[in-house]
């Protein structure tokens, strides 16, 4: 087990007053070694605190008083202090096999954690659960967390996983259910495997022993140029269609047994259909947002003006955590030192986006003196529309020979501290783009000059 680094002390925080540094390492607190950020923060509430850091090689005692609860005032460099339980799964559709070679070795790493789906919304598939694994959630509390199904037959689940455990390993859903934990889940559908019948004895399966479910999402795999997996393929128009028709029949099928709807397909398949995406009010409260269920429903909702609909699940955790570093989507999108750009001048403006992205802005800003201008994604390649896995090379393509005096408008989902997938940054394109948070009040605002 590594200790974890201090990044950041907070100025007049109970940890600096009493001498912690950023550098340090964490070796203990008051006698224990935690194994996590959850653990820490439990030591950390303490009103007498004893920590043991390591500084230059040497271990220090650095006792720390404060009232019970109140935060210690230290950032620390990673979640999980023991080793991240890695995925021993070799699904088919995971987009971590279908990464091209040399990006960051951190893009690669491929979890099965419990513990980063309670702090961060990741889905585990229960594979690597064990007993004490169970015995903790259900002590402590650890919900929401978020389970990949995909299937509740043993055989196709397990073959889809391509790991014996998928075939049981659900039993560890239903007994963190039947202990009162909130659970959201998903089924990733891949034509000709687990659409169709198997789809529809999924969510029979569901129903039948999993009905505790807050949530369960039914989303399409997606598809890079770089998937070996000739099994995989795109959904046809007429196979999203029928994902919708399924879903809602098993809306009302739920809310008659079960008074909600408990399933929901994602935008893209929406977009897929060629359908109208369901109304606000059917997404009840968009407790899937960041699994893309219900985010253009928000971002319209937002860019009229509207924000009083909750996006996604509120990880309880997140609320009140004194330490844990943001990762994943929860990263901040652009590192500082990113430069300000005009707003509101009098410029034509121009929205980057993705092509899912643009399907969306062109109605929405229909009758506005506003270009949208869908980025095709050639570095993933195969399916890829989401504004979110864009790179700095195919935005710097499409900006190439385009007037440099118009603005441009970049949503910042692209970004995860300040970088491109790719590793580029904003300052890397050859024009000038100011980056806009990714929600419909943001681009509102930019595009009236608003702050």
């Amino acid at each position: 087990m590594s200790a974890p680094k201090v990044t950041v002390v907070t100025i007049g925080s109970p940890a600096a007053r009493a001498g912690v540094e950023a550098g340090d390492d964490l070796v203990s607190m008051n006698g224990r070694v935690p194994r996590d950020v959850i653990e820490y923060q439990q030591l950390a509430d303490a009103d007498e605190l004893d920590l043991v850091v390591r500084r230059h090689g040497s271990d220090q005692l650095v006792p720390v008083r404060k009232s019970a609860g109140h935060p210690l005032g230290l950032q620390v460099s990673s979640a999980v202090f023991d080793r991240v339980r890695t995925c021993d799964n070799h699904c088919p559709f995971c987009f971590i096999y279908q990464l091209p070679k040399g990006m960051r070795r951190s893009l690669y790493l491929k979890d099965d954690d419990y513990r980063l789906s309670f702090l961060y919304g990741n889905f585990t598939t229960l594979t690597r659960f064990t007993e004490l694994d169970a015995e903790r959630v259900l002590e402590e509390r650890l919900g929401p967390l978020f389970v990949s199904i995909h299937a509740t037959d043993p055989d196709v689940r397990s073959t889809m996983l391509r790991n014996p455990k998928g075939a049981t390993s659900l039993r560890w859903l239903g007994i963190l259910l039947e202990g009162g934990i909130e659970i959201h889940g998903q089924i990733v559908l891949c034509p000709g495997i687990n659409d169709g019948p198997v789809l529809e004895d999924t969510l029979v399966g569901i129903l039948d022993r999993f009905p505790r479910l807050s949530t369960v999402g039914v989303v399409p795999l997606g598809l890079s140029r770089y998937s070996q997996e000739p099994s995989m393929r795109p959904h046809t128009t007429a196979e999203a269609r029928a994902v919708c028709d399924t879903v809602t029949a098993w809306q009302a099928r739920y809310t008659a047994v079960l008074g909600r709807r408990l399933v929901y397909a994602s935008d893209e398949y929406y977009l897929l259909a060629g359908r109208d995406l369901p109304v606000v009010e059917e997404y009840d409260g968009f407790p899937q947002h960041e699994n893309g269920i219900g985010m253009v429903r928000a971002f319209e909702r937002a860019f009229h003006g509207d924000d009083g609909a909750a996006h996604g699940v509120r990880h309880g955790f997140f609320s009140w955590v004194d330490g844990a570093p943001a990762e994943g989507y929860r990263a901040p999108r652009v590192a500082a030192g990113v430069r300000e750009r005009v707003r509101g001048d009098g410029r034509p403006v121009t929205v980057l986006t993705g092509s899912y992205g643009a399907q969306v802005l062109e109605p929405l800003l229909a009758g506005r003196p506003v270009e949208v201008l869908a980025v095709d994604n050639d570095f993933f390649g195969g399916t890829i529309g989401v504004a979110g896995l864009l790179t700095g090379a195919d935005i710097s393509r499409a900006l190439a020979d385009r007037d440099a005096s118009r603005r441009y408008l970049l949503p910042d989902a692209c970004l995860s501290e300040g970088r491109f997938l790719d590793g580029a940054t904003v300052d890397d394109l050859p024009l000038a783009v100011e980056v806009v948070p990714s929600d419909g009040r943001s681009l509102r605002e930019a595009l009236d000059g608003t702050p």
